[in-house]
């Protein structure tokens, strides 16, 4: 994915303002329509396997599955996404500049920035790797990981401040 000096912030809480490539499958497959109660917030549905609720900023292409599947890969370009993948569903890859967030069934954040990508787990367990190397980590809820291009993935236990920051950015 190219970027550019403007390369907008990208928070990948389940929470995005997204584009869908023209003629893509997932424009069948999933809607879209105004948050109830958050009018700055949209939420997509990809029939009962995922939600995912996006910022205005946030930009993305959702690579659909056949039928009411998950959708493949996600990718966010920048902005933010708060996901929900519900139980028994085909895995989901949430890709960024940076890392590779893999789900099934599970509520977790991604926020990702020119400079790196945070994952964030609310629920359930994610894995998470970077672009160009096989590290990964696996996060349980309260677990978050900061992926940079330079250092190391390490797990660390959010504390209550920053996960209520990114959380309250989608009316939580």
């Amino acid at each position: 994915m190219p970027q550019s000096e403007n390369f907008p912030s990208l928070t990948l809480i389940f929470v995005c303002a997204w584009l869908l490539a023209t003629g893509s499958p997932a424009q069948a497959q999933c809607t879209t329509e105004p948050l109830s109660g958050a009018p700055s917030l949209e939420r997509v549905t990809c029939g009962d396997a995922l939600t995912l609720d996006q910022e205005p900023s946030a930009v993305l292409r959702i690579n659909d599955r056949a039928d009411d599947a998950a959708p493949r890969i996600i990718e966010v370009e920048g902005g933010a996404i708060l996901i929900n993948v519900t139980p028994g569903n085909a895995p989901t890859q949430i890709r960024t500049p940076h890392a590779i967030a893999t789900v099934r069934g599970t509520s977790y954040v991604v926020d990702a920035t020119r400079t790196q990508t945070s994952v964030f787990v609310i629920e359930g367990a994610v894995s998470v790797s970077k672009l160009d190397d096989a590290s990964e980590v696996t996060l349980r809820a309260g677990d978050g990981v900061d992926v940079t291009p330079d250092d190391d993935l390490r797990v660390q236990i959010w504390g209550a401040d920053r996960a209520a920051a990114l959380l309250a950015r989608f009316g939580r």
